[in-house]
């Protein structure tokens, strides 16, 4: 195994310099960051990083691809869990409060519109949202199915309504956070129960404390 600086092992150093880069790119913006502003966040020297990563794109790739997998487990996890309709529905957001509350920042980094528009890592998130998107529509189409329409418009405008409230509820959760995962799944289930009239027992029970 090859080392780093200082005896590190090289594996050990990258995993820190990508740590530490996620957080800034998430917080800050690709635009508002430089290799200057990792390099001094990770105690290291920017030469460093382009010997690593060899340019801000190739560091900012190996980020967006790390935060994509993160959240995609997520997603991948909550699809798994058995729950349907709108169960489905807050179970995935709430699996996304608790699973972005320790890093929230990843959230930002993957939905960052000062992003390059092409490049590897623009075609990193373009995998990540085409997966995403793929994933989100058979969670819909089994929710209209539930509800007795299996009309493809409805469902097609119903999976946009769900992306941009989905996108919104997690964008406001992270603009406020003094509100934890519990109480923020909490708002969910309110919220639900405001459009939606009293919800079925299986709804309160995917998110069952």
């Amino acid at each position: 195994m090859s080392a780093g600086t200082k005896g590190v092992a090289r594996a050990d150093r990258e995993a820190q310099i990508v740590e530490v880069a996620c957080r800034a790119f998430g917080e800050n913006g690709y635009a508002g960051t430089s290799v200057a502003d990792v390099a001094d966040a990770a105690g290291i020297s920017k030469p460093l990083i382009y010997n690593y990563f060899g340019s801000k794109d190739g560091l900012h790739e190996v980020c967006v691809r790390y935060a994509a997998d993160v959240l995609w487990a997520e997603f991948e996890r909550s699809s798994r869990t058995g729950t349907v309709g709108l169960a489905r529905a807050i179970a995935t957001l709430d699996g996304m409060f608790r699973a972005l509350a320790p890093q929230p920042w990843m959230w930002r980094l993957v939905f960052d519109p000062t992003a390059p528009a092409d490049g590897a890592g623009h075609e990193a998130l373009a995998d990540y949202e085409k997966r995403l998107f793929a994933l989100g529509e058979e969670g819909v189409a089994e929710l209209m199915r539930l509800a007795g329409n299996e009309d493809p418009e409805d469902t097609s405008a119903m999976h946009a309504v769900w992306e941009a409230m989905f996108r919104a509820l997690v964008t406001w959760w992270l603009d406020h956070p003094e509100v934890t995962p519990d109480e923020m799944t909490d708002r969910c289930l309110r919220l639900f129960t405001t459009v939606f009239g009293e919800l079925d027992p299986q709804v309160l029970a995917a998110v069952d404390r």
